[in-house]
């Protein structure tokens, strides 16, 4: 069983949005630090945001102001509000949690920006 699974992603017009959701399913993430990573062919894994357990968040410099983590400690889930703007957003979206030298991945969810 992936303990981490996305969703939400799909096919997102320049200036559109998505709101991708991550459920942790058989692990509890309420001490956990959460992270979004995006890939692209060819390039390696990029950060993101970030939201600590206080929730205190971190994003790139190219997704601030335009995406939104957050998590839901209640429902066990995290969630981004992708705003797109440009095609730079295409990729491949991973939830990835980690604590105490624990860490887990989702198996990611694919987002394409394209007119």
């Amino acid at each position: 069983q992936v303990p981490l699974v996305e969703s939400g992603g799909g096919l997102v017009q320049p200036g559109g949005s998505l709101r991708l959701s991550c459920a942790a399913l058989g692990i509890r993430i309420t001490i956990a630090t959460l992270d979004w990573y995006r890939q692209v062919p060819g390039k390696e894994r990029e950060l993101v945001a970030t939201i600590t357990t206080y929730g205190g968040t971190n994003y790139a410099d190219s997704v601030k102001g335009r995406f939104t983590i957050s998590r839901d400690n209640a429902k066990n889930t995290m969630s981004l509000q992708v705003n797109s703007r440009k095609c730079d957003d295409t990729g491949i979206y991973y939830c990835h949690a980690r604590w105490f030298g624990n860490e887990y991945w989702g198996r990611g969810t694919q987002v394409t920006v394209s007119s």
